[in-house]
């Protein structure tokens, strides 16, 4: 891992994710969370004052050495157990029928194989369990125009911020993962340029 990478781009999305305009959603997201839970794409820990109190504990994966230290204060003042259990979402060191939900927020985007990802984390929630996520990717097909700019910005997209992919549709890779969607709300980010901001906020049930 380079010097950006590793040192600089963790500072960058740390910043960039705690922006006032997320907390709403990410408070939507952790919503109905409970018992163990296994975060991918922990980051810096944005969404730990958002966990209600009937999580028992967070398994984070996080493969930043800086992002786990940046969060550390959040951490420090969580009311639940969370602890760093992982670097790779595509291969979780977890047994199968682990966790009781799972959270992913942003992550989808830039984790390469995305769908090993999902796969993985449906291997490791129990029969009934539920994946909170909140997503960006391809905007609305009647936004065509938007649709055309992200294919244009995403080479570029992907080297400023760590491989982040604009065009990866959220929705339909949980569905072929398997899981079962039970609710979404697709909109934009109120505030943010909209090849950035289509957003999928929902819930999906492993079978």
């Amino acid at each position: 891992m380079g010097f950006y990478a590793g040192q600089v781009l963790p500072r960058i999305i740390n910043a960039a994710c705690g922006v006032k305009t997320a907390k709403p959603l990410r408070r939507r997201v952790c919503a109905g969370l409970a018992g163990e839970v296994v975060e991918i794409g922990f980051g810096t820990g944005h969404n730990v004052p958002f966990y209600p109190p009937a999580v028992t504990g967070v398994a984070a994966i996080e493969p930043s050495d800086l992002g786990w230290r940046l969060a550390a204060d959040r951490v420090r003042a969580a009311r639940v157990p969370v602890r760093r259990a992982g670097l790779d979402g595509q291969s979780l060191p977890f047994e199968d029928d682990t966790f009781d939900s799972a959270l992913s927020t942003w992550t989808l985007c830039t984790i390469p194989d995305a769908d090993a990802a999902l796969r993985e984390v449906r291997r490791v929630l129990k029969p009934g369990g539920t994946l909170h996520f909140l997503e960006h990717g391809l905007a609305p097909e009647e936004d065509e125009g938007v649709r055309r700019w992200q294919r244009r910005l995403e080479p570029l997209n992907k080297r400023l911020l760590g491989g982040c992919h604009l065009t990866r549709r959220p929705v339909g890779m949980l569905a072929a993962a398997g899981f079962r969607i039970t609710a979404v709300d697709v909109f934009y980010e109120e505030d943010a340029p909209k090849v950035l901001a289509a957003e999928s906020l929902g819930l999906a049930v492993s079978p």
